[in-house]
């Protein structure tokens, strides 16, 4: 009587499970075709007759200042150069900005020009990838929130070669399978990396880990549960790119842990505007009465700027004595919205309380020029984000010739200061201590040996100029094109 019950309930619902399965395909099938229709309908022809080959690049905050939306605008150009037959779209959620000052802006923060005139398809649902609509699950929520971005931008514009240029790669398979495009991706930072879950499973407190996560083992092993599944569905949204290119040695590794895709990947690293900054002449240092730490980095929390002001304090509070140089630290980088803007009034805060507000300077979303000037004239450049996927900011400083003191993980200690040619480039730290400790060696070298290691230094950047970038996008992305 049993077996019959359960054959009664099993097989009714198997069967209706297969036609819920089958409605599903259809339906996907359907919307896949109604979305290419769209895409011929929606579609102009050049002036040669032929219609122009759409790539679109998914970057919500395009009008960034970062290095991400360098390597955007880099990547436009580079195209631009090499396909004639190609229109360029972004999709944005920036309007609070017209297409044109996007470009005006591009020009000013990085020194691109580009060739042509680029489409933007401007996004009304951007609020959906912002952080702080997901005060708990944040992974989950902004992944899913990519997704429903990613549809609006589909409805809009269905272009024959997709590209996520700023890392929501749930949205690959919806261009995909339903877009029926061509994609590829530039991660300059993967969502979850197996160091995010080595913070969890060890309990570590950092600041994508609470205090009251790691101090109850309960919650530690459901977050753990929890970033495991999402490294799972993050690894299969990941591998239907047709085209994978990772920023660093870093990001590559764990990208090949967790995407499985190692055919179609490859190292790309960021576009760095070295020229610009080795135009700067490099001499021995004249005698001066003050000495400049200059940091370039945004305004986010995993950047890291408490420790830099902390470690400062240090070194003033070790330094103080009488008729030394006196030493200024220049915090430089960009403000999205007002959450950044709230951090830098708690950085401002902490000065105060540490003493050293007179000793700090913040400079907000300024033009190149001025940032330029900066560097020129500082004797140290920092960094101190833990797993920095690689650090555009850190080649900016050592093509000044700034001497580096960086974060001793990710992508500064992997690639960019290691020695080259056998000669130290630049120093590593990790703590408040060895970061104080790091400065003041900095400050006692004599000023021909730091002219020696900013040469060094100048000298192994050249593999990070935006001509090699060009080079290897273009070997990278040709697949796309076939």
């Amino acid at each position: 009587a049993c077996f019959r019950l359960l054959c009664s309930l099993l097989i009714p619902a198997l069967f209706l499970s297969g036609i819920l399965c089958v409605c599903l395909v259809v339906l996907l099938w359907g919307i896949r075709l109604w979305i290419q229709q769209r895409r011929k309908q929606l579609s102009l022809a050049g002036r040669d007759g032929k219609r122009p080959l759409l790539v679109a690049f998914f970057h919500p905050y395009c009008n960034a200042g970062g290095g991400g939306e360098r390597v955007l605008w880099c990547a436009i150009r580079t195209l631009q150069k090499k396909y004639r037959n190609v229109t360029c779209v972004v999709y944005t959620g920036d309007r609070d900005a017209t297409g044109e000052e996007i470009v005006e802006g591009a020009f000013r923060r990085f020194n691109i020009k580009l060739i042509h005139p680029v489409k933007f398809v401007f996004l009304e649902k951007r609020y959906l990838v912002e952080a702080s609509l997901y005060p708990h699950f944040t992974l989950l929520g902004q992944s899913l929130g990519s997704v429903f971005l990613g549809w609006e931008a589909l409805l809009k514009c269905v272009p024959d070669i997709y590209i996520d240029s700023m890392g929501y790669a749930f949205t690959l398979p919806l261009f995909k399978y339903l877009g029926g495009c061509r994609v590829g991706c530039y991660v300059h930072y993967p969502t979850i990396s197996t160091d995010m879950l080595s913070v969890v499973r060890n309990q570590d407190t950092r600041f994508n880990n609470a205090a009251f996560i790691t101090n109850s083992p309960f919650f530690s092993k459901f977050k753990l549960v929890y970033y495991y599944f999402f490294a799972f569905m993050y690894g299969l949204v990941g591998s239907c790119s047709d085209v994978i290119m990772v920023n660093s040695s870093w990001t590559l590794n764990h990208i090949l842990s967790l995407w499985r895709a190692g055919a179609c990947t490859s190292v790309v690293y960021p576009p760095c505007d070295v020229q610009t900054f080795l135009d700067i002449p490099l001499e021995v240092e004249k005698s001066t009465s003050e000495y400049s730490i200059v940091s370039v980095s945004q305004f986010r929390p995993e950047k890291d700027h408490p420790l830099q002001i902390r470690a400062f304090a240090k070194l003033l509070k070790e330094k103080r004595v009488g008729q030394e140089p006196t030493l200024k630290l220049i915090l430089i980088g960009g403000c999205r919205n007002q959450q950044d803007e709230e951090r830098v009034n708690n950085l401002k805060r902490l000065c105060e309380e540490l003493g050293v507000g007179n000793d700090v300077e913040f400079r907000i979303n300024i033009p190149f020029e001025e940032l330029k000037r900066h560097l020129a004239k500082a004797t140290i450049g920092l960094h101190t984000m833990w797993n920095e996927h690689f650090g555009i900011g850190v080649v900016e400083c050592m093509a000044a010739g700034t001497v580096i003191l960086a974060h001793n993980s990710g992508g500064p200690k992997l690639d960019i200061v290691v020695p080259y040619e056998g000669r130290v480039t630049g120093f590593l730290a990790e703590t408040e201590d060895s970061y104080a400790e790091m400065m003041a060696c900095i400050f006692s070298l004599s000023p021909e040996k730091r002219l020696e290691i900013r040469e060094n230094a100048r000298r192994s950047v050249h593999r990070f100029s935006d001509q090699h970038f060009e080079d290897t996008f273009l070997l990278s992305v040709e697949p796309l094109f076939k």
